[in-house]
């Protein structure tokens, strides 16, 4: 990585001559921006961040061009409620939970968030996106763990027939997002059973992925799991963000749902906030603004 690499980002390459895929993001920036524009807790930020990761990794490996993007929808019986990531293969990336002031204490037996208790373990994960006929798919899977990780990549053992490997974690310090991240890996055809062990052996020694991330970033953590099996990494990076479809015009044309008697009433209070459950922008529309609307739906009756 050099100076230019940008603050969030997607690494891609293979290993093990190909057999194997890799996909790596460094979400830290990303996952704080959603943590400061959603107020939200300890826990729901990790949550959260564990899901606006992997939906991007998600959009990597099923995305079949450049603005290809998944919607990752996370329900389960927590107190956080469902949570709702899109992820896109530029990179781009947005999300929100409906509880974001939920939260728990630290495990007991290891001092960790506990991802699992707030999100809960009876659910379901599914994943959107649209098939190369243009047409919007949704595949899910049972939630196994609640821990994010281990859904999604049942979902792609299930729902894809995908063989994979998972890792996501977020690590706050200090009341921020220090670090946050994901690896994403894919069994290719050819993989040999010496392959996989070795990629199991490698999971299993190098242990969380926060821990990785804290000692040495994303590279750290790619070069654990991928040793001895010869990775091979693009050479740019691809930027990441937090970044929303919303605008004022969308907003603004979202009253259009109202009828003109209740638009009336918004005239008559000083206008409407529209708030953005996407990514918490308050766009305040005038009355001159709301008004404008019913002249408009006057000309297109006409």
């Amino acid at each position: 990585m050099t100076a230019s690499t940008p603050a969030s980002y997607v690494l891609r390459g293979t290993a093990a001559g190909g057999t194997l895929r890799i996909v790596g993001m460094d979400s830290t920036q990303v996952v704080e921006d959603a943590r400061l524009r959603h107020h939200l807790s300890k826990t729901a930020t990790a949550a959260l961040g564990r899901t606006l990761t992997g939906s991007v990794l998600l959009a990597t490996v099923l995305g079949k061009r450049s603005d290809s993007r998944v919607t990752v929808r996370v329900e389960g019986d927590g107190p956080v409620g469902f949570i709702v990531a899109e992820g896109s293969v530029d990179g781009r990336v947005r999300g929100y939970v409906r509880q974001p002031d939920a939260d728990l204490p630290l495990r007991e037996r290891d001092g960790k968030l506990d991802v699992s208790g707030i999100v809960g373990t009876q659910g379901e994960l599914s994943v959107t996106r649209l098939l190369d006929n243009g047409e919007p798919y949704t595949g899910s899977a049972h939630l196994v763990s609640g821990e994010i990780a281990e859904d999604i990549s049942t979902y792609l053992g299930v729902s894809e027939q995908i063989p994979n490997a998972v890792l996501l974690g977020v690590y706050e310090e200090g009341g921020r997002v220090a670090h946050a991240g994901g690896l994403l890996i894919q069994a290719m055809p050819g993989v040999t059973d010496e392959t996989l062990g070795k990629l199991e052996a490698n999971i299993r020694a190098m242990g969380q992925i926060t821990d990785n991330l804290r000692r040495g970033g994303l590279m750290e953590a790619i070069n654990r799991a991928t040793d001895g099996l010869n990775v091979q990494l693009a050479a740019e990076a691809q930027g990441s963000r937090f970044e929303c479809r919303c605008s004022r015009e969308k907003a603004s044309d979202s009253l259009k749902f109202f009828d003109a008697a209740e638009r009336q009433d918004m005239i008559d209070a000083g206008g409407q906030e529209i708030v953005c459950h996407w990514c918490g922008e308050h766009y305040q529309i005038t009355p001159d603004e709301i008004a404008a609307l019913d002249a408009t739906d006057t000309h297109a009756r006409a």
